[in-house]
């Protein structure tokens, strides 16, 4: 009963139970809400986007957008998986400092492979919605193993990014394998994505069973932020990605 997605650790819908019968969790009410967030990430990204271009593509005019949004964006994060209730309302405030982020970094890797967002966005619904009939078919099964399979992988992907972070800030040290634009490169870029890919699995899985249990309505916002958190990092790995490959065709 667990999910390799943070969001999703520590039976978050089996622990919240709801009490009442009416007030509880639903799979289309999640749906619903995830719609939501994705709007408020779309809406500041457009924003900040705008702003890029109109200062002449200066990553200077959108760093401050960019920098706050992704602190803003981890600390209402954290905030959502350590107190949950708080989910209708900070679920949608990290979804909007997430925006801002994603605008910023999408504008600046548009400035240097014209074209790559479109290929990101339509290539990361394509894997949401493969995932989908993966999972409602049955395809891959949900079980212990593939899920303890899973955190392994997220939380070895968490560790890589950690580190590679702290060598690049502190000691000026770049990973080739995550910086660099070689095959071997680029097959971790593809593993991360896949990695990224499969999480979804696990979140469809954790919000049908707390939908099955009776968990409270606010968990809809959690389930809702849960999702926007795969979808975001599956948008970033596949922007790299595809960065890595025009690069070498540069």
């Amino acid at each position: 009963m667990r999910s390799s997605n943070p969001a999703l650790m520590s039976d978050p819908f089996i622990q919240n139970r709801a009490r009442t019968g009416s007030q509880v969790m639903s799979i289309n009410g999640t749906i619903h809400k995830t719609a939501i967030l994705l709007a408020l990430v779309l809406l500041p990204a457009a924003f900040v986007w705008r702003q890029f271009y109109l200062s002449g593509a200066n990553h200077a005019s959108v760093q401050t957008w960019m920098i706050g949004g992704l602190i803003a964006g981890i600390v209402f994060a954290f905030a959502t998986i350590f107190k949950m209730t708080w989910a209708p309302v900070t679920a949608p405030l990290y979804a909007v400092a997430e925006g801002l982020f994603l605008g910023g970094i999408s504008a600046m890797f548009e400035q240097a492979y014209p074209g790559i967002v479109m290929q990101a966005i339509s290539l990361t619904i394509a894997t949401l919605f493969a995932m989908i009939i993966v999972y409602q078919t049955g395809l891959i099964r949900v079980t212990e193993r593939f899920k303890w399979g899973i955190m392994a992988a997220t939380g070895g992907i968490a560790l890589v990014y950690i580190v590679s972070m702290v060598l690049s800030y502190f000691f000026n040290i770049q990973l080739s394998f995550i910086y660099g634009n070689s095959l071997f490169s680029i097959f971790f870029s593809l593993f991360f994505v896949g990695i990224a890919a499969l999480n979804f699995i696990l979140d469809f899985d954790m919000i049908e069973q707390g939908s099955r249990v009776g968990a409270p309505k606010y968990m809809e916002w959690y389930g809702a932020f849960a999702l926007m958190v795969t979808l975001i990092w599956l948008y970033i790995e596949i922007l790299r990605l595809l960065a890595k490959i025009n690069s070498r065709r540069s």
